[in-house]
């Protein structure tokens, strides 16, 4: 136990001089000036970088586990206030647990049935629409220069008609196949996972925390309440900003009676999930629908309906519902939505913003439960 000891301070002495003799020859005189620690913290940040992208290589292999677990982790910090308030209720923790998770599954299965009855029901009107597009497009592409003649058209038809009937078509729909049952293994996986969480997800993070002690462990104890918290009120609050927006959209394109106005506003609800980009690309879709079924003047309409219902999200809904954790940089739900995307495509897009969030959190809480870290801290100023 001796080497744990508090030295005195001739020894501290005795150890510095020897490291600034040592320091002064080569081969560390090398890593001793200026360029020398500029090479080192240039090795220090290929290796976090190094393993930062081993890291995500990793993960990308085992998403079949990885994405049910951040699913069940969103969903269980969405409806912890409903089991808090249950278990303060009395209810038992099997009980509350079992009625949570099948409301859960309820509102999920209330929505893909939405989407499914939404588009079946107006599909005739859908392919019309589709086609009227199609043929709009075409007749404007024939009026440019350098149009495609009617045998290069009848040629492109050819080839995807020998596409769909070629065996890489039967691959590709083997693949789908596949895909499916991908997906219904991670949401079997997910559901279990969820019901964990769910009844006994305190006591899973306190065991996880065992080998933590002191400050290390209020810290990490911060960590945890902390993701929890922005999680929650990040699906909540984006849940009802997206009612809100498909709703008020819904009505605008059913009083300027656009076409396939339930499956648009269905479609503003799943896509106000993608922060940004989704408001943007639902008002687009709208738009076109309303130039090909309605002409030029309703679809600028159909845009003022779109911006009017986003400035009432933008400027009221998300500052009262998602509070100071969520206001982050447009520059940075920016960076973090093409990050996502580019490492899992939508699905990532719809996880990249609530996971900068949490990190942005897990930062205002790291020295303290009001305390961020100290190179996040706000300089003071200076008074002349």
């Amino acid at each position: 136990m001796g080497m744990f000891r508090p030295r005195g301070p001739q020894y501290v002495e005795l150890e510095t001089s020897e490291v600034g003799l040592r320091a002064s020859q080569p081969p560390w005189s090398l890593w001793a000036d200026s360029f020398g620690r500029l090479a080192t913290r240039a090795l220090q940040i290929i290796l976090v970088v190094a393993i930062t992208v081993g890291a995500v290589w990793v993960l990308q292999q085992v998403t079949l586990v990885t994405i049910p677990l951040m699913l069940a982790l969103i969903f269980a910090s969405a409806f912890a206030p409903v089991m808090a308030w249950m278990k303060r209720r009395g209810v038992p923790s099997v009980l509350a647990t079992i009625i949570t998770l099948l409301a859960i599954l309820l509102i999920l299965g209330a929505v893909g049935w939405l989407i499914v009855w939404a588009v079946r029901g107006q599909w005739d009107e859908l392919a019309v629409q589709a086609q009227e597009g199609f043929q709009s497009v075409i007749s404007w592409v024939n009026t440019l220069p350098f149009a495609p003649s009617s045998e290069q058209l009848q040629d492109w038809g050819g080839q995807l008609t020998d596409f769909l009937t070629s065996a890489q078509f039967g691959s590709g729909a083997l693949a789908g196949v596949n895909a499916i049952a991908n997906f219904l293994t991670g949401l079997v996986l997910m559901v279990t996972i969820l019901f964990f969480f769910l009844k006994d997800g305190p006591q899973m993070w306190e065991f996880v925390l065992r080998p933590f002690r002191g400050s290390k462990y209020q810290r990490a104890r911060r960590i945890g309440d902390k993701t929890v918290g922005v999680l929650g009120s990040y699906v909540r609050g984006t849940a009802f900003v997206a009612f809100v927006d498909a709703v008020g959209i819904g009505i605008g394109l059913l009083i300027l009676q656009v076409p396939l106005a339930i499956p648009l506003a269905v479609l503003v609800f799943l896509l106000a999930f993608i922060p940004i980009v989704g408001a943007v690309l639902a008002g687009i879709i709208a738009a076109l629908v309303a130039l090909v079924a309605n002409g030029w003047v309703n679809a600028l309409f159909v845009v003022g309906v779109v911006i009017l219902v986003n400035q009432l999200e933008g400027n009221f809904l998300q500052p009262v519902l998602m509070g100071r954790t969520m206001r982050l940089h447009a520059f940075v739900v920016l960076i973090a939505l093409a990050v996502g995307t580019a490492v899992n495509g939508i699905l990532g897009a719809v996880l990249a913003v609530p996971i900068a969030a949490v990190l942005w959190g897990v930062v205002q809480v790291w020295d303290g439960p009001d305390r961020p870290a100290r190179w996040a801290r706000p300089k003071r100023a200076v008074s002349s």
